[in-house]
């Protein structure tokens, strides 16, 4: 009697706090595909009211309408008016949508969760290759749903600059349920969170959910990693979760440039450190170039620190989506300043970036005979690698290694070469 007594006051405390207040979430309009915008009232009486409105109704509208069912049912809900405007979503976006609208009409700790897809469930490691990374905007699921077909290194699921901040709150359950349920293609997952401190309440959203790498934008100090590995922890302890979750930082303003060393050895799990020159250079107060002269310092720094912290450093994107010549000669400029990657607008990017940061024809005879040598050493049990007239070091050794892994893992290289 006790329980039955105390779930009546919460309920009559929720209709009272909710009377007439109607969630929205999710887009409509012109332009919007495989999305939904769904409206939920709350009401004291009437039961149950679904209007959906979809264009693929006659195909899809009964299990939409059960979805919609048992969403309300997992939140207790018997009473409710719920309006669904779709224009083809997915099971996880029409999810994210629903669960959202309610969130903002009640407060519950409850969480409407679909199964997992198992491809999603796995770890990456620090040293994996991440030439590309594609921005996905975190509030706009027709970008996400076939990106990972394009094939980049990485794919962001952005939850800051991304995402205008009326749209932010629910952006959160859509990437969420994307981590989920999303097909990535072997990409590693990624979000960008919103600046610290406001990003940390994003991290309830992802670490749980199998998020492989976060991005930490505008990072200023070690203290923000700090900061974020702290919130981390915890919810890797409270959810018993053991993959390694990496960060990259993005330095993008003059005190983080300052900072980029302290920033890039600040803990075990930074992968990767990236630059943001559109921010960069607007702390500057001056304009972006094609050639770059105004950010040589900052990105030069940004490589120097990474290298002699031993992580990658991530370039910032090339804006024009439409030159891909100028965007070949910013990957070879980038790669010539020691960058190891960088960020992608557009799937049409991709190829180009991968194509010139992989190593030429010159790059990989060169190492090839490198490897050779060494390896003709290391069996004669010499201590000592020499190539013609010239000795080599072990750091020589380590980068040739490093570029017949690239040329394998580009396709520019048999993996069996050794053998013939």
């Amino acid at each position: 009697m006790e329980f039955n007594f105390l779930s009546t006051f919460v309920t009559f405390k929720i209709k009272n706090n909710c009377m007439g207040k109607i969630g929205i979430a999710g887009n409509q309009g012109k332009g919007v595909k495989s999305d939904c915008q769904v409206q939920f009232e709350f009401l004291t009486e009437g039961g149950i009211n679904i209007e959906l409105n979809s264009k693929v109704q006659v195909l899809y509208g009964k299990s939409i309408v059960k979805l919609a069912h048992d969403i309300l049912s997992h939140f207790e809900i018997e009473n409710a008016r719920l309006l669904i405007e779709d224009t083809g979503a997915i099971d996880f976006v029409i999810a994210a949508r629903i669960e959202a609208a309610i969130k903002k009409v009640i407060d519950t700790t409850k969480d409407f969760l679909l199964p997992v897809n198992k491809e999603n469930l796995g770890s990456t490691n620090k040293d994996d290759f991440r030439f590309s990374r594609l921005y996905l905007p975190g509030n706009s699921p027709k970008l996400m749903l076939n990106a990972g077909i394009h094939k980049p290194n990485g794919l962001i699921l952005d939850l800051e600059d991304a995402v205008a901040p009326e749209k932010k709150f629910e952006a959160r359950f859509l990437v969420r349920n994307a981590l989920r349920s999303l097909n990535f293609y072997g990409a590693e997952r990624m979000v960008r969170i919103n600046q610290i401190p406001g990003g940390l309440d994003d991290l309830e959203f992802l670490i749980p959910h199998n998020a492989n790498l976060i991005l930490v934008p505008k990072c200023e100090s070690a203290e923000d990693l700090h900061k974020v590995n702290s919130k981390i922890e915890e919810l890797k302890t409270k959810h018993g979760i053991n993959n390694d979750v990496w960060l990259m930082p993005i330095i993008e303003s003059a005190k983080g440039v300052m900072n980029a060393y302290e920033i890039a050895q600040a803990a075990d799990n930074v992968s990767s450190m990236a630059i943001g020159l559109e921010d960069y250079t607007a702390d500057l107060g001056t304009l972006r170039t094609k050639e770059g002269t105004e950010s040589f310092f900052a990105r030069n720094m940004v490589v120097t620190a990474s290298k002699a912290a031993g992580i990658q450093p991530i370039d910032s994107v090339f804006s024009d989506v439409s030159d891909m010549e100028g965007l070949a000669e910013n990957v070879r400029t980038s790669k010539g300043l020691g960058f190891e990657g960088m960020g992608c607008i557009h799937p049409r990017q991709i190829k180009v970036i991968h194509d010139n940061f992989a190593p030429g024809e010159v790059e990989i005879e060169k190492a090839k005979k490198i490897v050779v040598a060494f390896n003709e050493a290391k069996e004669k049990g010499l201590g000592v690698v020499s190539l013609g007239s010239k000795m080599i070091d072990a750091p020589v050794v380590k980068r040739a290694q490093n570029t017949i892994t690239l040329a394998i893992n580009t396709g520019k290289l048999d993996k069996n070469w050794l053998d013939k």
